[in-house]
């Protein structure tokens, strides 16, 4: 027992020992460290009285501070940035639904402007602007070695007012001007349409707006069907969504899902985590459910389609999403202005970041671009594809059905004619409830 109790008092000597000789050095290594810092501080503040006492020309020393801060966070992510107070209350608007602009959402890629998506019924959608387009003039100005928030800036202008902006688009051999007439920007964040036996819900971004719209919607839709039972099931389209409120983003997945984690977001700090969980209650009662993603597809759109596809809740169609996985939080500060700094990543249910990476989807589906044709080679198109036994002089009746079932086989025939003729417009779409009718089909079996 003696040998013992000295054998546990010398090896506490030694810890003692031990954590002495090591906190020594990083007690020193932390006070170097602050001291460097001081120093860092103190190059700043000289190179800040130098540029006012010296540069060719009066600078205004709000300005020069406010650039500095910008500069700070800029170099950490392309989604940190410092916001002046006119900034903050634009993205406090844009959040509520309404705003001024050009309609786009735009991101920095090795230095270059990059449109994540044009938003739905805007000025940018309207004038060809796509997802993918890189942005490289503004009004014959480069926007090379701007940052994001300057290049922004640049685009933005009075309602009513032109903007001509220059874009390089991959498979265009040369870059081409846009012209814009900027407006006022009001979104709608959900809208709900039938299709068919199917609802469509298209979600253009997740604003304070968003949940409530898909619910509204939704109801309304299945209302007008006659009842859950007349639908065999909804797409949601989240294809080119910017993305928007976590919270939002979140609600919505909610409303297909009865349990299960939604999302989880990490930080530096691991206590800081967080997980995000479904509660019971599913808007279409477990109906088959497609949803439809592309590159402009990002942040909170991504989300949705994460944890639904993870759930096993929905079968994702389309290409691949943009790969935004970083959580920011708008920071009040001083002035009434902002900072948004980058906090979290978030990650699916299955446990995996998309970051870069993006969600894949289970079947991927390219929009192929449309060949124009005129008026002349349409019409024959049509007249090819109509043309049957029963247009010939002289054929024999079919005396096997009754007018009520003759009647079912034309309706059956104008949805399908429906469908294909979709397939030229939206062939992504098309395909999507073409899934989901054959998922029902199924289901019901």
């Amino acid at each position: 027992m003696k040998k013992f109790v000295m054998a546990a008092i010398s090896g506490t000597l030694a810890g003692v020992l031990v954590t002495t000789q090591v906190a020594g050095p990083l007690l020193a290594q932390e006070s170097t460290q602050k001291s460097n810092v001081y120093e860092q501080l103190d190059l700043f503040g000289d190179i800040f009285e130098r540029i006012r006492a010296q540069y060719v020309e009066d600078v205004d020393d709000k300005k020069l501070i406010e650039a500095a801060i910008n500069g700070m966070l800029t170099s950490l992510d392309p989604h940190s940035s410092y916001l002046p107070p006119q900034d903050a209350a634009d993205m406090r608007m844009q959040t509520r639904g309404e705003f001024g602009g050009l309609g786009i959402e735009v991101t920095q890629e090795e230095g270059f402007v990059k449109v994540v998506s044009p938003m739905d019924g805007t000025p940018a959608q309207a004038a060809g602007v796509e997802a993918g387009d890189f942005i490289t003039h503004v009004n014959g100005e480069s926007l090379l070695g701007l940052t994001l928030d300057q290049a922004v800036d640049m685009m933005r202008g009075p309602v009513g007012s032109e903007i001509i902006i220059t874009i390089v688009r991959e498979g265009e051999s040369e870059p081409f001007d846009v012209s814009i007439i900027r407006d006022t920007i009001k979104l709608t964040a959900a809208r709900t349409r039938r299709e068919g036996d199917s609802v469509v819900v298209r979600i253009t971004t997740f604003n304070d707006q968003t949940y409530a719209n898909v619910e509204d919607g939704l109801k309304k839709a299945i209302e007008d069907a006659g009842g859950l039972d007349k639908i065999n099931g909804i797409v949601v389209d989240l294809r080119n969504n910017p993305g928007g409120l976590l919270t939002q983003a979140i609600r919505v997945s909610d409303a297909f899902l009865d349990s299960g984690e939604i999302v989880s977001t990490r930080g530096r700090n691991p206590d800081d985590g967080e997980r995000f969980n479904a509660t019971p209650g599913d808007l279409i009662e477990g109906k088959p459910m497609v949803v439809l993603i592309n590159g402009g597809s990002a942040s909170a759109s991504e989300i949705v389609s994460g944890a639904l596809k993870d759930h096993h809740r929905a079968i994702v169609v389309g290409t691949k999403s943009f790969g935004k996985g970083s959580v920011q939080t708008v920071m009040p500060l001083r002035g009434d202005g902002a900072m948004r700094l980058t906090t979290a990543r978030y990650y699916t249910p299955s446990g995996r970041s998309i970051q870069n990476l993006g969600v894949s989807p289970d079947i991927v589906v390219e929009q192929p671009r449309r060949t124009p044709t005129t008026e002349e080679d349409e019409a024959k198109s049509s007249a090819r594809r109509t043309r049957s036994e029963a247009d010939l002089r002289g054929t024999l009746a079919n005396d096997s059905l009754t007018e009520d079932e003759i009647k079912q086989i034309e309706e059956d025939r104008a949805k399908a004619e429906a469908a294909a003729k979709l397939r030229e417009e939206d062939f992504q779409l098309a395909y999507a409830l073409d899934l989901l009718k054959g998922l029902s089909a199924v289901t019901q079996k």
